[in-house]
């Protein structure tokens, strides 16, 4: 099993998704304004009961690719979100996705928190070199978020993905993990010490 010990951040956790969490996790793929700017288009009951399942079996791949985790408060199992790294085929590369949090959750104000922890693992126990994000170039919320987590702006992909029916433009970011280890927390430095064979 390729399981992911939980993430402690200052405001918020990390954690493997469990099957309590389906409704919450349902919520989130079939909500029209949470999926507004993800990368897919929202998902019916039936496709969201799939996905799900697909969450659940991530951690039983012989070779692990996909990460999606339940976002929580430090001290509460209640998962308020969702986040998620996808490893590539090749080099030393991974993308965060998925990042979504509850409107009026506790964790407001604490996106870029998850894509630490997220990177601070990636850059630890996966030994990646290089992890990537984008964001819609019409979400004008992301900026901040984007350079709060540690990225660092790259690039315009021109109509990379296609949702309700049209093209969207993506701002690429990165962070490479010799320049983001120099200003990771305390937390963040505990999750980059922990050896590979113990993640």
């Amino acid at each position: 099993m390729n399981r992911v010990p939980d993430l402690h951040g200052e405001h918020l956790r990390l954690r493997e998704l469990r099957a309590a969490d389906q409704p919450v996790h349902e919520r989130i793929v079939t909500s029209r304004s949470l999926t507004r700017y993800l990368g897919t288009d929202r998902m019916d009951t039936a496709q969201a009961h799939d996905a799900f399942a697909a969450v659940l079996a991530q951690p039983l791949a012989h070779v692990r690719r996909k990460y999606t985790l339940a976002v929580c408060t430090p001290d509460d199992d209640t998962m308020l979100g969702t986040a998620g790294l996808l490893i590539e085929d090749y080099g030393s590369n991974a993308m965060l996705t998925t990042v979504v949090l509850l409107p009026g959750s506790a964790l407001a104000g604490h996106a870029h928190e998850t894509g630490r922890l997220l990177m601070a693992y990636g850059f630890g126990s996966l030994g990646l070199h290089r992890i990537w994000a984008g964001h819609r170039t019409d979400h004008d919320h992301m900026p901040p978020i984007m350079r709060a987590a540690g990225l660092t702006s790259e690039a315009i992909l021109r109509q990379l993905f296609r949702t309700r029916g049209c093209w969207h433009d993506v701002t690429t970011y990165s962070a490479l993990a010799p320049d983001w280890k120099r200003q990771a927390t305390p937390a963040e430095l505990a999750i980059l010490d922990v050896p590979a064979s113990a993640g």
